[in-house]
């Protein structure tokens, strides 16, 4: 807007002010009126005078994004510079959650240790070592046992990525589209088009704001009818053009006020869903947030629905299940864990497909990690949805909502039951696992048989492993929701959890309080009504670990065996043993003994090359050969009766000594902490370095305690002079043995001892 010099102007004559409005000629400096823009021209007649007045109200001169000097190398392209999506000026704030703050606490601790370091000048490295352990073993105890209501915050979490944040992340290019072509533009439904390594795509989800600001701006995420209709324009697009549609769900629910009632947020919402179903191009859903009700699903419909580990996915949000069913928000946490809001949950229910992975910390503690996984899971997908026709796809996609929901008929339920049955009490049928359980074992069974080696893959027995340790979890806690103690174990599972944050071990009345409860609970569980099912559970995960591990170990004789004849079959080895054969033949020996000293040498160098090429290939496979024993039967020893007594009465001693000290609360606790790091390291083979190094450094720690405590005891010296008193018995017995063999030997006059025979071929 041109700037003006005076707030107000007078201009005098009546025949030039309409020219003076108009332009600026004559030499004379006037204002057009196409310059003054909005301002507000009044004018008042006095006499033969014409006054017109002028008063322009300051603003601020428009931002246009486009720079003076645009760099068309930069990422997305020289119209990215249209976006008005731009990096924040200021890092958000940090946020923490309630149940992070022990978390917070420690951060604290290393802070202030690293402080003090800088002051005093000196060296903490060690205690800083510990504490920065502590945090992460802390944080992924905490982030791997988290509940649903604990996930629905991460899922809100104020700094988690948004859409944007993701697609400028993943895509080489992209362009945003606006408009529903109707005369609106909903700005918390964000629609585009973009590139992955060269396979353009329309991308269409919601979008959130970083701050208060932006929040305003696009209404919270949550749409009005115009932002779908606008994603509808954008879905047709993409279906006549064959761009495959990838969808970011995070959203409350559709924006739920009057205005959007009157403009038809349902017909927008179902006309979408119908559309969806009818579309003849991939569509990939990923859940990045919260994705409520039907604001959700109108951009939901698709191929493949993929989850980030910390997303929910829910019909009505748990504070306002808790407020219906309860009359109180405050029973959100058990509405949240009712509902099966989280992307495990979902999965095994068939509503979710896949899992994408978060940091430890949630998506927002590494938001570029997050993307390139989500990438990740892009690409894979369309691998398998890029080779499907048009019609293949929309009939993948109506199978895929078909198949949601499980329906049991003709089960026989009790009649006492049928009355006002509960769902925990209702009958779950496990015929499908258990005829793909009975399928799994004649295949196995059948391979034995004919010992061929069509037996099931570690793959297809992994699965299976998987799927039953998800049943017998699910067993357990129905078990122990029947006897009343879920709650006492949540509750011993966040006291333990705490302890082991701490920087001490675990306090001995808590191991007693879960020995306690633990000795409870397996008291108890033959009364729990699904004792039986988990029972067979049990047995079939215990037939099929053995399986696996036959499996394995065949895999991996088969693999050593196929190595060992490649290294064989190798020329230069070949030829050597050919040669050392040759001159064994020409020799005549029958026996080792009979070769000269120049052939075993030979011999002996040719088998120890053979030897160190074969522990070669055992090295390869990350194996280790610990020691070949001969083959040789040795005479046994048998000590006299008076020291037998002595051995059984020192071991007796022994035994009863350790287990008086692993009895102690100090011992105790470290054994039920090395459990707890040895199921950990199970769980996460992704840390498996750093649990064995804990595991290691725990049983030294214990080793040395108890042999600290049989030092002590006296028994040590028990043992020494056992040892020594052994020592001397063998040696007598040898030396009457050597005596007995001499005797032997001048009666027959000659070596009645079989020859031992050199087997050519012992490479």
């Amino acid at each position: 807007m041109a700037s003006i010099s005076h707030s107000s102007i007078a201009f005098c004559g009546a025949s030039a002010a309409s020219d003076y409005l108009r332009s600026s000629t004559n030499g004379v400096t006037g204002v057009s009126l196409r310059t003054l823009g909005r301002t507000m021209v009044t004018s008042t007649r006095s006499s033969n005078n014409l006054y017109v007045t002028a008063r322009l109200k300051k603003g601020k001169k428009f931002d246009h994004p486009w720079p003076s000097n645009p760099d068309p190398n930069v990422k997305g392209g020289v119209l990215s510079y249209l976006s008005t999506f731009k990096p924040l000026g200021n890092t958000q704030k940090p946020v923490t959650l309630d149940f992070e703050r022990p978390l917070v606490e420690l951060e604290k601790k290393i802070l202030d240790v690293r402080k003090m370091a800088a002051e005093t000048g000196l060296d903490f490295t060690d205690q800083i070592i510990t504490l920065e352990s502590k945090y992460r073993q802390a944080l992924k105890d905490l982030y791997t046992h988290l509940t649903p209501i604990q996930r629905v915050n991460i899922a809100r979490h104020p700094n988690r990525p948004t859409f944007l944040d993701h697609i400028h992340n993943i895509t080489d290019k992209f362009m945003e589209l606006h408009g529903d072509r109707a005369g609106y533009d909903d700005p918390a439904i964000v629609t585009g088009i973009g590139t992955i390594d060269g396979q353009r795509y329309m991308f269409i989800g919601h979008q959130k704001g970083r701050n208060t600001k932006e929040n305003i701006m696009r209404n919270f995420g949550m749409p009005t009818p115009h932002g779908y209709r606008k994603a509808l324009r954008m879905m047709y697009y993409a279906d006549h053009h064959g761009f495959p549609i990838v969808t970011f769900i995070d959203t409350p629910g559709a924006y739920a006020d009057l205005q959007s009632e009157e403009k038809g947020q349902g017909e927008a919402i179902a006309n979408n869903l119908r559309t969806m179903f009818g579309l003849k191009v991939p569509i990939i859903s990923i859940v990045i947030g919260e994705g409520g009700s039907g604001g959700a699903l109108a951009i939901g419909c698709a191929n493949t629905m993929l989850m980030l580990e910390n997303a929910v996915f829910y019909v009505a949000s748990p504070e306002a299940c808790a407020a219906i069913l309860w009359n109180s928000s405050k029973a959100a946490p058990e509405a949240a864990e009712k509902l099966r809001i989280t992307s495990k949950e979902l999965v095994k229910l068939n509503v979710a497909d896949g899992i994408i992975p978060e940091p430890l910390g949630g998506a927002h503690a590494d938001p570029s990690w997050t993307s390139q996984q989500i990438k990740i899971a892009i690409n894979e997908n369309m691998n398998e949805f890029g080779k499907m026709s048009g019609e293949e796809l929309v009939k993948h996609r109506m199978a895929k909502y078909r198949k949601i929901g499980v329906f049991i008929e003709n089960e026989p339920v009790e009649p006492e039951k049928k009355v006002n049955m509960k769902r925990r009490d209702a009958v779950v049928s496990t015929s499908r696992l258990e005829g793909e359980v009975e399928k799994l074992r004649e295949q196995i069974l059948k391979a034995k048989e004919t010992s061929s080696e069509d037996q099931p893959s570690s793959e297809v027995l992994n699965e299976m492993i998987k799927k039953l340790k998800s049943e017998i979890d699910d067993e357990y806690t129905e078990a122990a929701r029947a006897m009343g103690l879920e709650e006492r174990l949540a509750a011993m599972r966040g006291e333990f959890s705490k302890a082991s944050a701490e920087e001490h071990l675990v306090h001995p009345i808590l191991i007693e309080k879960i020995e306690n409860l633990k000795e409870e609970f397996n008291t108890r569980l033959s009364e729990a009504p699904n004792y039986e099912s988990l029972r067979s559970k049990l047995d079939m995960l215990r037939d099929f670990s053995r399986a696996k591990a036959a499996s394995e170990a065949a895999s991996v004789k088969n693999e050593i065996n196929r190595r060992f004849q490649e290294a064989v079959d190798r020329s230069e080895i070949r030829e050597k043993v050919e040669a050392i054969k040759a001159e064994v033949a020409s020799s005549g020996a029958s026996s080792f003994e009979e070769l000269s000293d120049e052939l075993k040498e030979k011999v002996l160098k040719t088998k120890g090359e053979v030897e160190a090429e074969m522990a070669g290939v055992l090295k390869s496979m990350g194996l280790e050969l610990e020691a070949v024993k001969p083959n040789v039967v040795e005479e046994s020893f048998v000590p006299s009766e008076g020291i037998q007594e002595k051995v059984e009465k020192l071991n007796q001693e022994i035994s009863e000594k350790i287990e008086e000290v692993v009895r102690t609360p100090e011992i105790k606790s470290m054994v039920e902490l090395l459990k707890v790091e040895t199921a950990k390291a199970s769980e996460s083979p992704g840390d498996a370095k750093v649990s064995s190094q804990k595991i290691e450094t725990l049983e030294q720690q214990i080793k040395q305690k108890i042999a600290d405590a049989l030092s002590m005891s006296g028994l040590q010296e028990k043992q020494e002079e056992l040892e020594k008193e052994l020592a001397v018995a063998r040696e007598l017995a040898a030396e009457k043995s050597k005596e007995d063999d001499d005797d032997d030997d001048d009666e027959d006059g000659s070596d009645s001892e079989k020859p031992e025979i050199i087997n050519p071929s012992f490479a």
